[in-house]
């Protein structure tokens, strides 16, 4: 019999696999105790994230949400916003990016930036693009002749790193001088690896959009996937897993339909209306 995927990889430093491994655990108990089918026993860290959201079996995992706009390919249903706690989002289902500077530009404001390097993890990422973009549209605009038209590149260059952990590292060693973190990564990072951060400054902070979904194939059935539902939300009630969620930084979860993901596509059409199409 084959069995289903689960994954948490968007958020799994090391030092979170236990309370991931954990929590797995908890909401594959309740989908037993439910007869759900085929529920694997541990999560699946053997592939990367973008293979396993289009494995047409998986039964529990978490998306980013802008290329679940951008690629039609993508057979996503969500199950659920989860809602962080990350000074200065307060208790919603809602995050943002940190544009980071090495310490010593720390206080300078993003136009200084003009003309610098900037790094990105992957340019499908709503927290490492998508926001960026939409925070330095603004300021890019300023660049237009007269105010109109297309605005000019406001990097020297960008460079793909592939992880957010990866820009930290680029910003830090000065590889790069800007970045856009994903704040529960950048929290990781802090709490985990504060060597990295410590010789960085947050810049500014980006517009803030939905939270990353936790997420099913679209082949799931109804059944199944109010069980998902259900399992998640008793997983997040759970006194016995309080220090899981708080190893994930995870305080709950919202309900969502794809429309949840509408803020993302509007901030994208905000930097294009403004001249900045592309973060370049």
């Amino acid at each position: 019999m084959t069995r289903g995927t689960a994954s948490l990889g968007m958020y799994d430093h090391p030092a979170q696999h236990v309370a991931n491994d954990r929590l797995w655990t908890a909401i594959a108990r309740a989908l037993r105790r439910a007869n759900v089918p085929n529920v694997p026993d541990e999560l699946d860290r053997s592939r990367n994230v973008e293979a396993i959201w289009r494995d047409p079996g998986l039964l529990f995992g978490q998306a980013c949400g802008y290329p679940m706009l951008a690629d039609p390919t993508l057979n996503l249903r969500m199950l659920a916003l989860p809602i962080y706690a990350i000074p200065g989002y307060g208790n919603a289902a809602a995050q943002g990016s940190v544009l980071i500077a090495r310490a010593e530009s720390g206080h300078q404001p993003l136009e200084a930036f003009r003309g610098c390097r900037a790094a990105i993890n992957d340019p499908r990422s709503n927290t490492g693009m998508n926001l960026f973009r939409a925070a330095l549209a603004p300021v890019a605009a300023q660049g237009r002749v007269g105010g109109q038209g297309r605005a000019g590149p406001f990097f020297r260059s960008v460079v793909e790193t592939g992880s957010h952990r990866a820009s930290i590292l680029a910003v830090g060693t000065g590889e790069a001088d800007l970045a856009a973190i994903d704040c529960v990564t950048y929290a990781a990072i802090d709490r985990f690896e504060p060597a990295l951060t410590s010789r960085l400054a947050i810049v500014a902070h980006s517009p803030v959009s939905p939270s990353l979904p936790f997420v099913t194939s679209r082949a799931t059935d109804g059944a199944t996937v109010a069980a998902l539902r259900l399992a998640l939300d008793h997983a997040i009630a759970d006194p016995d897993l309080g220090d899981v969620r708080d190893a994930l930084f995870l305080v709950g979860v919202a309900p969502a339909e794809r429309s949840s993901l509408a803020p993302i596509a509007a901030l994208q059409a905000d930097a294009i209306h403004a001249g900045y199409p592309e973060l370049c």
